[in-house]
């Protein structure tokens, strides 16, 4: 399995739209965007990795009161056995009305053989 798999289904439970391109038509009031930033090996003795670490951020952008819905994801994603290693408000998009929101995640998954 791989994160933005994991994350993916996380969100559709939770009624939030993942958006990953560009918009054909309007877009919704509040929607999130999940970007991969890394895949990394922990450093073993005799460099054979057990495990795989990914990491992704999602970028909440909402015109209403984002913070609920922060603390729907935050808590969903804890319950979910992610790491939540960052969390920062972006600033309001004064040309489009949205609050942005960032939380940064990590998971550990065990390499297959």
């Amino acid at each position: 399995m791989s994160i933005l798999t994991e994350l993916n289904n996380l969100l559709n439970g939770l009624s939030v739209p993942v958006e990953t391109g560009v918009f054909s038509g309007k877009a919704p009031e509040e929607y999130v965007v999940i970007t991969p930033m890394a895949d990394t090996y922990p450093v073993y003795a005799d460099n054979r990795p057990q495990a795989e670490i990914q990491e992704a951020r999602l970028s909440l952008f909402s015109k209403s009161n984002y913070l609920n819905r922060k603390r729907q994801i935050t808590k969903a994603l804890l319950d979910a056995d992610f790491t939540v290693t960052s969390r920062l408000f972006v600033g309001r998009e004064d040309d489009t009305g949205y609050y942005a929101y960032a939380i940064d995640v990590a998971k550990n998954y065990e390499l297959e053989d």
